[in-house]
């Protein structure tokens, strides 16, 4: 019995398998084929082609490169600083002009800082003390302004006191204004240069307009009128980031700046726009945090007449804007075309398969057509 059917076996090896093409007279199968048919051929031709372009060849390594500057100034009269006049150069950093920019809209200064011995600032848990021992001479004070020297200063009647320190004296203030400082800020203007390059297709483009008008750029504000304008104004942008400027003003914020190219370039390049969004990067529902907002230190120093330096300590608050740009190019090529339809028509046939498990195995009289479909001849 066995070598009967390892013969059968062998011998089938040498069958030769033909196709019969069966004309099936059953309504529901035919329907159920022409929508299978209909709704491969709509995703083909309307997602694949019309919405994804499948006949076009897309270049997604975009180079670009920003360049950004500020115009606006204000004028501040505080205890600290008197008055002043703020341009540019004062609230501006870093002043390169780069694709992530900070404008500082408030501050704390602390002026004419020496090294010296102080009292740490009682706001420091680790710079409390009682006695001279809780102050080790030569330990850093954490998360504090300097080092200790073994002292622990009290004020009269006080049981109390804070640590002396070696330090920049006196120590930073930890209060800061209620209101931003630079509020006026929000009417600053900020001129967003891009140029992108597309190097497979060779195509390069900027986000100003071409005109030798050399006024344009000074009058202009970017709107729907005047998409090649990038001269936006600040408390524009945040609040289509859908924040409020002087609130955000206060502590700080981050806020991005995209822009998107999508080019088709089957069109004219005209048809290559940019399209700008914006957005709260940092978390806005947190304001009340202590972790809120966006903040850093930096000093200014000088020299007196005996040689001795001193230095005016600035903590800034304000906005970081970051500009980001992405964008990809397609443009018509044979092979992604050749490629789609080809998946196309292999779908189809797929479609063929699945009305044939329909038809020989699913409905009543699935083994009557499955007789007629395979036929043994001998």
């Amino acid at each position: 019995m066995g070598q009967v059917a390892w013969k059968g076996l062998f011998l089938s090896l040498f069958d030769y398998k033909t196709e019969k093409y069966v004309i099936a007279k059953n309504k529901k199968v035919g329907v159920l084929y022409r929508v299978v048919q209909l709704s491969i051929l709509a995703y083909l031709v309307g997602w694949v082609f019309v919405v994804k372009k499948g006949y076009q060849d897309t270049d997604t390594s975009l180079q670009s490169s920003v360049i950004t500057k500020l115009k606006g100034v204000a004028f501040t009269n505080t205890s600290e600083l008197g008055e002043r006049l703020w341009d540019v150069a004062d609230y501006v950093i870093p002043p390169q002009g780069e694709n992530v920019f900070f404008v500082m809209t408030n501050l704390i200064v602390t002026p004419n800082q020496r090294q010296d011995t102080c009292p740490e600032s009682i706001s420091i848990p680790n710079a409390l003390c009682y006695k001279d021992g809780d102050c080790p001479a030569g330990e850093a004070v954490v998360a504090g302004n300097g080092i200790k020297t073994g002292h622990c200063l009290k004020d009269r009647g006080s049981i109390r006191g804070t640590c002396e320190i070696l330090a920049w004296c006196p120590v930073e203030k930890r209060s800061k204004p209620k209101k931003p400082l630079l509020a006026s800020a929000e009417n600053f203007t900020v001129y967003i240069k891009n140029s992108i390059h597309f190097p497979r297709f060779k195509f390069s483009k900027m986000n100003v307009l071409a005109t030798d008008n050399e006024s344009y750029l000074k009058s202009c504000r970017y709107s729907t009128e005047h998409p090649y304008c990038p001269i936006f104004l600040l408390g524009d942008i945040v609040r289509w980031a859908g924040s409020d400027f002087q609130e955000m003003a206060l502590e700080g914020g981050v806020i991005g700046i995209q822009i998107e190219w999508n080019c088709d370039l089957d069109k004219a390049p005209s048809e290559c726009n940019p399209h700008y969004s914006f957005s709260r990067l940092d978390n806005k529902f947190a304001e009340k945090s202590i972790s809120s907002g966006y903040n850093f230190r930096f000093a200014k120093y000088y020299q007196d007449a005996r040689g001795v330096d001193y230095r005016t300590l600035i903590k800034a608050y304000g906005i970081r804007f970051d500009v980001m740009v992405n964008g990809k190019a397609g443009k018509f090529n044979i092979i992604p075309t050749i490629i789609n339809i080809g998946s196309g028509l292999a779908l189809m046939g797929a479609g063929a398969f699945f009305c044939d498990l329909v038809l020989l195995y699913l409905i009543k009289k699935s083994n009557f057509y499955r007789g007629k479909k395979y036929e043994e001849v001998k």
